[in-house]
């Protein structure tokens, strides 16, 4: 295909800009490994509206958080006529809302975790009632933030405001959240299809901010021994969430599978993370292809579905239907 000409958006106003960072200047690198010519902004200094959009092809949208992932960003390139990474401005601002998209999965036969939602100005008693109705222990969630930021465990209904507190320090609403006990998983998917499913081991209490992008020891598995029937039921569960949402390009959703092997699904990131640790280049790795060729597909599949094909062969028109990598199910 012929070289593209990306506007490359990161760093942005949000809790996660440092990562945001980090994924912009990984992506950076991979776009101009693979040919591309690369143009940087960050919408702290420059605003989207002033953006030349003739001079690009396609925008890749690095900013996590606010801004990035709620559909604002989203909004402004559809209104300047620029393609882009990821989902629209409505599948972001579901996805990034937890209980706007629980209630979607919920509508949707999603499986995903009993909830009760909180606010600013609740009395600590009726998060405490919540949390008995709900069965201890409990996760306490900022509605609208990613990276697990004001994410916290209750193991004791004493545990319940501080838990709370904490989570509503980021949003002015925000959900308790039935804890399933089990392993964690996570699966990329490019549009609807599944790349290879991650099984994640942490000593921490959970996948937290530490774990995700400090901790070394933080173990990221292709497990073998799993059966395939198994695998199959987290990727469909995977796709359901997406599809309930509406999400294209790239998003990973992330799950816990219980000791009976039910897969609930905890939420679905549409701006995944694209930094050294993080887990959807490790999946396109582990399926053969590599961060340039990667982050290209990405570009060619926002060109897609804008309607604007970038000439040339595709490097990869689908997937690989291997046993870890299947199609849509319908």
């Amino acid at each position: 295909m012929r070289p593209l000409r990306v506007l490359l958006l990161a760093g942005g106003p949000s809790a996660e800009r440092e990562i945001s960072i980090a994924s912009g200047r990984a992506v950076r690198d991979a776009l101009r490994l693979a040919g591309h010519t690369v143009s940087i902004c960050d919408p702290l200094d420059e605003t989207i509206a002033h953006i030349h959009a003739e001079w690009f092809d396609v925008a890749f949208i690095a900013l996590h958080g606010r801004y990035g992932e709620d559909g604002t960003v989203q909004e402004q390139l559809d209104a300047v006529g620029l393609p882009y990474t990821g989902s629209g401005p409505l599948a972001s601002a579901l996805a990034f809302d937890k209980s706007r998209a629980k209630i979607r999965f919920r509508k949707h036969q999603v499986p995903t975790p009993a909830w009760s939602p909180i606010r600013q100005g609740d009395s600590p008693e009726i998060w405490q009632a919540a949390a008995r109705q709900l069965g201890l222990p409990v996760v306490a969630k900022p509605d609208r933030q990613g990276s697990s930021i004001g994410v916290g465990f209750a193991l004791s209904i004493e545990d319940v405001p501080t838990v709370g507190a904490a989570a509503l320090r980021f949003d002015v609403t925000g959900l308790l959240e039935q804890a399933i006990s089990g392993e964690e998983w996570t699966v990329p998917l490019l549009d609807e299809e599944c790349l290879p499913p991650i099984r994640i081991g942490t000593a921490r209490a959970f996948f937290d901010y530490e774990a995700k992008y400090l901790c070394n020891e933080t173990a990221y598995e292709f497990p073998a021994d799993v059966p395939a029937s198994q695998v199959d039921r987290i990727l469909i569960t995977a796709q359901q969430a997406v599809q309930a949402l509406g999400c294209t390009g790239l998003s990973r959703v992330d799950l816990r599978v219980d000791p009976s092997g039910q897969p609930w699904v905890l939420e679905v990131n549409t701006i995944p993370g694209l930094t050294d640790h993080s887990l959807s280049p490790k999946s396109a790795a582990h399926a053969g292809i590599d961060f340039p060729e990667f982050c290209t597909l990405l570009c060619e599949r926002a060109l897609q579905t804008a309607g604007r094909p970038a000439s040339g062969p595709h490097i990869r028109p689908a997937l690989t239907p291997q046993r870890h990598v299947i199609p849509i199910r319908k």
